[in-house]
């Protein structure tokens, strides 16, 4: 079915420096190895004119009723502030202040690029995303980025539920769990859609291109 697809969105979930750089606050170290893989693809998307969108988590008072069984919300007040606009903190694994928020500088959205802020888990809730979709033409979701559990999945079945055949990058998406990484990715093949590796994934959408991943 894919084959048939001609106008696929890529959506990078919440690669931002609170959660990708080392000493992160939300620190998820495996996205750091997701990076070049997300990266070949945002570069074969860009170069195929398809559309490049961009989420970020930013923090909000929507999940704060959950605060007590949620611990990692508290790491959204002060005085860490994680995601919240504005923030700057050091981070091990650069020499300059960045600021929290902000999508990493090895995927930096371009000018054509979407970026999309975002409270909740998913990227299609409160924010036009769907209607944006429909209006460039976009008739399937591929969906790479972190935690592969929560604004991932919660994105991708959003997606799937929204019309769109959707693909998740199995090479390209990430989690602190090792288990429940590889269960949700089994789960939503079987019962959702596509979980396709990055190399795969450009062959099937871009069978000319040049670009290798690998």
């Amino acid at each position: 079915m894919l084959e048939r697809l001609t106008r696929p969105v890529l959506i990078v979930v919440d690669m931002q420096n609170d959660f990708v750089r080392a000493g992160a606050p939300l620190e998820v170290p495996a996205a750091r190895g997701t990076v070049p893989a997300i990266a070949g693809l945002i570069e074969a998307f860009r170069a195929a004119a398809h559309v490049v969108v961009f989420t970020r988590y930013v923090a909000d008072p929507a999940y704060r009723h959950l605060a007590e069984r949620l611990e990692w919300l508290a790491r959204l007040e002060p005085p860490v502030c994680a995601c919240v606009p504005g923030t700057m903190r050091g981070f091990a694994d650069r020499n300059e202040p960045l600021e929290g928020v902000a999508i990493i500088d090895e995927l930096h959205p371009s000018p054509d690029d979407v970026v999309i802020d975002k409270s909740y888990y998913s990227a299609f809730h409160g924010t036009g995303l769907d209607d944006l979709l429909k209006a460039r033409g976009v008739d399937c979701v591929v969906i790479a980025g972190t935690v592969t559990e929560m604004c991932v999945e919660d994105t991708a079945r959003h997606a799937v539920h929204f019309g769109y055949p959707t693909v998740l990058v199995g090479d390209g998406v990430s989690s602190n769990d090792t288990e429940i990484h590889r269960n949700t990715l089994t789960a939503f093949e079987r019962n959702y859609g596509w979980v396709i590796d990055t190399q795969p994934l450009i062959d099937s959408f871009f069978p000319a291109s040049a670009h290798d991943t690998s």
